[in-house]
């Protein structure tokens, strides 16, 4: 009461705003994508080209490759995307390390472990995806029972009309963020995007992934086909991995530009100070 109070003097006010479960979830995937995102790209760099369909390599064409080039003594990097291609000398194909140019997908400092060690990449990704598993099913039977899925994340019907959705838009692109009773809940676009990320983009990331598995397909044979192939699945495990990479980056931008030492106090202590 004695916090409440000071709470209204001050025109501010903590609410608790995430669960422990929530927050602990949170955090460990924190540590787990980080560590997926630099273990798979050192995986990529073993073959550093995606296909669609069940094979790929022997001279089928990719979908997206990245490669080194030398000409007159000077190497380039490239990256194909489609009939589409990229001078990424620097970033992506050839990047310098000590002085010299490394001919690499990915630069080392993106890569673990940072030199080029196939199995060791396989051996993080594979701890850390099967935690990123275990921690994502208790999450998801957390947010079952406590209704988490439906009373913070389901939008509600007004919601979900082209009006409020476009008024949210207009909002965030003029750095408009909710306050008072507003900020007591998700607003819609954070709702569809936390809906779209765990209910579509983790599950692909995890079904692909699966289908890459030899040891997997030996108990799920159906999984290949419903992919197109290991190598389409390969693909889309990429593509679903990046997106998740742009989807963090937005929730960082958004976590900065809202108030950094708010948010994350509330998902520290589960305290959010709303006016």
């Amino acid at each position: 009461m004695a916090t409440l109070d000071a709470g209204v003097r001050t025109g501010r006010m903590l609410i608790y705003r995430h669960s422990l479960t929530v927050r602990l979830s949170h955090w460990v995937n924190v540590l787990c994508m980080t560590v997926l995102l630099f273990s798979g790209l050192q995986i990529f760099n073993a073959h550093p080209a995606l296909y669609w369909g069940q094979y790929g390599g022997d001279g089928d064409p990719s979908f997206i490759s990245i490669q080194a080039t030398e000409d007159g003594g000077q190497a380039s990097g490239l990256t194909h995307i489609g009939p589409l291609t990229f001078d990424t000398t620097g970033i992506l194909g050839v990047s310098e390390v000590d002085g010299e140019a490394d001919a690499r997908a990915f630069p080392s400092w993106l890569t673990l472990p940072s030199y080029q060690d196939l199995a060791g990449g396989r051996r993080w990704h594979f701890f850390f995806a099967w935690l990123f598993v275990i921690n994502g099913l208790v999450y998801f039977v957390s947010g079952l029972v406590t209704r988490h899925f439906r009373r913070d994340l389901l939008p509600a019907r007004d919601e979900l009309t082209a009006a409020h959705i476009g008024r949210e838009i207009a909002d965030h692109a003029r750095l408009r963020f909710p306050k008072g009773p507003e900020a007591r809940h998700y607003n819609t676009l954070q709702k569809l995007a936390y809906v779209a990320v765990i209910f579509l983009l983790l599950p692909l990331m995890i079904l692909t992934g699966l289908t890459m598995s030899p040891g997997f397909n030996a108990i799920a044979p159906w999984l290949v086909d419903v992919f197109g192939g290991r190598q389409s699945a390969r693909t889309l495990h990429f593509l679903a991995a990046f997106s998740l990479v742009a989807f963090v980056a937005v929730h960082i931008a958004m976590v900065v530009l809202s108030g950094v030492f708010n948010n994350l106090r509330s998902m520290i202590t589960g305290y959010y100070a709303i006016r």
